[in-house]
């Protein structure tokens, strides 16, 4: 892990009702693209200072000479691999300094395809990442809210957290963990003064598609759900961006778990029929 400074020069003169609820720091992980790096535009638009955590230095670096010239605000770069075990510790440590009141936990990763068909090494790191992580994360900068008497946690849920998914059984079953922690914290925490969301999107425009092997129609913007997110922490236990994870959300809810199943089930088959295609591709060639 490396921790390189920004230039400071933050102005703060109309402050945000972000800045004004929890302070002007944030930390947003997964910060180099996708929904972390929408999380991070929206936040340093609402003029909060960032921690920008990601694996690539130089993406991060980019980012945040970029928020620091249209934004005015502060930018630290952390570079960390939070598959690592050492590396929440470590981040903890590198913004020991700040007076952090806000965490955006979106670093995260998937993949599709038969449960038995993928390394059990990528399915453990799936568990550090999106689990392990962010139960590390919300406890380290949770406790650090608690002693200053606010702040906010946002945790990244999915469509898919609230049933098994066969075909991506696997990431479900995270996610699934991330949604049960953050209702439990949201009704825990609310005495101490800390507000707790999980973002439960559909299929969201980003690289997450292309590197779990997805394709998907009627896909969300990353910056909506940013948005979406954002002004609805505070107020929500859960918040589903875009009319898909929705419709889907209210229409499974009439099922029995089992009937939910299914129902995911055919909506992974049409989302995964091209990694069939090619595997018949392969075995007639």
């Amino acid at each position: 892990m490396t921790l390189l400074v920004q230039r400071l020069g933050a102005n703060q003169a109309s402050a945000s009702a972000l800045c004004k609820r929890y302070g002007s720091w944030a930390v947003v992980t997964g910060a180099s693209d996708g929904i972390g790096r929408a999380f991070a535009v929206e936040l340093a638009r609402q003029g909060l200072n960032l921690v920008l955590v990601a694996r690539r230095t130089e993406l991060l670096e980019s980012l945040a000479g970029e928020l620091m010239r249209k934004h005015a605000v502060v930018c630290r770069v952390v570079t960390a691999d939070l598959a690592e075990t050492n590396a929440v510790s470590l981040l903890l440590a590198s913004t020991s300094d700040l007076d952090v009141g806000l965490l955006v936990a979106a670093a995260g990763f998937g993949t599709s395809g038969p449960f038995l068909s993928a390394p059990l090494d990528n399915a453990c790191d799936m568990v550090a990442v999106n689990c392990t992580a962010v139960l590390t994360l919300s406890h380290g900068y949770g406790q650090r809210f608690a002693a200053r008497g606010r702040g906010g946690l946002v945790l990244m849920s999915s469509l898919l957290g609230f049933h098994g998914t066969p075909g991506a059984a696997h990431y479900a079953a995270t996610k699934a963990y991330v949604q049960s922690l953050a209702e439990g914290l949201r009704i825990e925490w609310l005495p101490l003064g800390l507000d707790v969301i999980a973002s439960a999107p559909g299929p969201i425009s980003s690289g997450f598609a292309a590197r779990a092997n997805l394709r998907m129609a009627q896909s969300l913007p990353a910056e909506v759900v940013a948005r979406v997110t954002l002004k609805a922490l505070g107020h929500q236990t859960t918040v589903r961006p875009g009319w898909l994870s929705k419709l889907l959300g209210w229409s499974l809810a009439m099922l029995p778990r089992w009937g939910q199943v299914m129902v995911i089930n055919q909506v992974m088959k049409s989302m995964t029929a091209h990694q069939s295609r090619r595997n018949d591709e392969r075995v007639g060639s």
